[in-house]
């Protein structure tokens, strides 16, 4: 999977397109690609970067409209792109919390093709795909294009790498995945010692349930604020546990 967007903040900056390369058990493939409005004007950095103008997307649906019709493709689906963690899965969970749409990453398996990369090799997309495949990556920063040279490159891994195993849960053993410890998708709550904890600010490293209490206000503050929906809401499921203790 890879996404476009308006930018990196993941609170504020919305999808103006989305891919999914699906890859099916026999092999079989199924490509899919939307086209967003993202109801904000794309700054012209991206459009340099993207090809994506304001133009292309005045036509486009909203992600709430499609949205449903994205998780239906993805059904059953483990997950799989290059740095998607960064922003991809954080900001398309931005969206679907705005379109009030299920998107429960914590029942798939994620696979980072980057960290593969940067573990053996130490590169980026377009040197990973001239080194693993020996082709030069066109029209790069394309959803499309960049989703299918990525799901190339992890094959590519694969056949490099036999101590990767052929199975999404060998790899990831293998990658020993660092997210692991976020509560949020942004990484502003993390686990340390079995506790979520701040990991941002001036209670970093201090126990979410201790804060709540001991400062009620820091929760209204963090709500008021620049933070990803998503990471306000693990805040407000911590806030509900304690007081049902």
């Amino acid at each position: 999977m890879d996404v476009e967007t308006t930018g990196l903040n993941i609170g504020t900056d919305r999808v103006i397109e989305v891919c999914f390369h699906k890859v099916s058990i026999d092999k079989s493939t199924t490509t899919k690609t939307w086209l967003i409005n993202p109801e904000q004007p794309i700054p012209k950095a991206i459009t340099k970067l993207t090809s994506i103008s304001d133009e292309h997307v005045k036509d486009a649906p909203i992600f709430k409209m499609v949205a449903k019709d994205m998780i239906q493709f993805i059904q059953g689906c483990d997950l799989g792109g290059f740095n998607l963690m960064k922003l991809d899965i954080p900001i398309l969970m931005e969206e679907f919390l705005r379109a009030e749409v299920e998107f429960d990453i914590s029942k798939r398996k994620i696979v980072d093709s980057m960290k593969i990369f940067h573990k053996m090799e130490q590169r980026n997309l377009s040197a990973a795909y001239q080194f693993y495949c020996d082709k030069t990556l066109e029209n790069a920063h394309g959803a499309e294009v960049d989703t299918i040279a990525t799901y190339e490159v992890f094959e590519a891994q694969l056949e490099r790498y036999p101590n990767l195993g052929t199975e999404v849960e060998t790899v990831i053993s293998f990658l020993g995945d660092e997210n692991d410890r976020f509560v949020d998708l942004a990484g502003r709550i993390v686990w340390e010692n079995k506790k979520e904890v701040f990991n941002f600010g001036k209670y970093k490293s201090r126990p979410v349930e201790e804060i709540l209490q001991n400062d009620p206000g820091y929760y209204n503050w963090m709500m008021n604020g620049d933070f990803p929906l998503y990471t306000k809401k693990k805040l407000t499921e911590i806030r509900l546990r304690l007081k049902n203790k």
